[in-house]
């Protein structure tokens, strides 16, 4: 009895499943309603045409992972309208960022990088280069010139990070090191945007050369008692951490920027170590004292414009400090000047008054005679 019981159920629970190749035709009503993703589906219901997404319209979030069309990510200044994470801005849209309209004018905009090792790998130096420079319509990863921001004239250079990871060969030590010394020569502010993966291997020892070039004409800045402002924006590392970007007077830079020398995994591979929650990040480097402020993107100008302003001023009073102290010294040394000249005719008359003195002759010394 209880194997036919066994053998009713297991007829009733058969149940004819249709076919994989089949597909249901869907009602007009049925289509607004949300269906899993196919492409028989869709080619069904476009009268066996499939419709194709064109490419370049829409990207997914590094941070949210939200799909985001990218058009609205660049009119929001390269940030993600849903999570407000920085993409890497183009260097002349920075540069139109912080300068006033047609106030950039471009220097050494033609200098461009050579093969001087003759590097070979995967692809030439000379190919990775001509690559680059027709993705970005950029000579190198560093854009240099001088500008002004709300009136205030300043000097300008803003590294790209598309071209090859904005890596520091010689033509962006040798640019930054130029646009250091136009700012030193005309008396006017140096601020730099910063972006870059390190040195630029291809070129070997010459590409870490550029970290003290660049070093030796800040240093020369600072003599000059001008002042100099970094923004740093994501990725900074290496070489150029090592050098410029972290000799500012002031130091800023975008949330969530990752700042350092080598990268975290190498760090946690090479030591073993656990690395703390954020690290390298600016918030984390904002804690540790290596960051003076994080600003927001969208804040960026109106808060640049305050710093200039706040310099300006400053140099404003110093100038008229200095100025007031030189008239003090020139009155002082006026007074002392007539005291001097004062000074020798009285030595004089005191010399002609005064009675004459001999001088007391010494007595002879005695010899013992032998």
């Amino acid at each position: 009895m209880n194997q036919k019981k066994d053998m009713i159920l297991d007829e009733e629970i058969k149940v004819e499943q249709p076919e994989v190749s089949e597909i249901p035709e869907l009602k007009e009503d049925e289509l607004e309603t949300e269906v899993p993703y196919s492409g028989e589906y869709w080619g069904k219901l476009q009268g066996g045409r499939r419709k194709e997404i064109p490419q370049g319209l829409w990207d997914r979030c590094i941070e949210c992972e939200e799909t985001i069309y990218i058009k609205s990510r660049q009119e929001n200044l390269h940030i993600c309208p849903k999570c407000g994470c920085c993409y890497p801005m183009p260097a002349y849209e920075r540069i139109a960022l912080l300068s006033d309209d047609g106030a950039f004018k471009e220097i050494d905009a033609k200098m461009h990088s050579i093969d001087t090792l003759k590097f070979e790998g995967m692809s030439s130096y000379n190919t990775k280069l001509a690559d680059n420079q027709r993705k970005t319509k950029m000579t190198d990863a560093v854009i240099c010139g001088t500008t002004a921001l709300e009136k205030m004239p300043y000097a300008i250079g803003v590294m790209d990070f598309r071209f090859l990871g904005a890596s520091m060969g010689s033509v962006v030590g040798e640019k930054i090191t130029r646009i250091t010394e136009v700012a030193t020569a005309k008396k006017l502010p140096l601020i730099l945007v910063t972006a870059s993966g390190g040195a630029r291997m291809y070129e070997g020892m010459l590409s870490l050369m550029q970290m003290a070039k660049t070093s030796a004409a800040l240093y020369r800045h600072k003599q000059a008692k001008l002042p100099y402002i970094v923004i740093m924006t994501h990725p900074t590392y290496a070489g150029v951490t090592a050098s410029f970007a972290s000799l500012g007077d002031l130091i800023v830079a975008e949330p969530k920027a990752m700042i350092g020398f080598a990268g975290p995994r190498v760090i946690r591979n090479t030591t073993q170590a656990t690395l703390p929650n954020g690290f390298q990040s600016s918030e984390f480097l904002l804690k540790k004292g290596l960051i003076d402020r994080i600003i927001e993107r969208k804040d960026l100008r109106h808060e640049i414009a305050l710093i200039l302003e706040c310099f300006s001023q400053a140099g404003k009073v110093k100038m008229k400090t200095i100025k007031a102290t030189a008239k003090v010294r020139t009155v002082k040394s006026a007074t002392v000047a007539k005291k001097t000249t004062k000074a020798p005719a009285k030595a004089k008359a005191k010399v002609k008054d005064a009675p004459k003195k001999t001088a007391a002759k010494k007595p002879a010394k005695k010899t013992k005679k032998s």
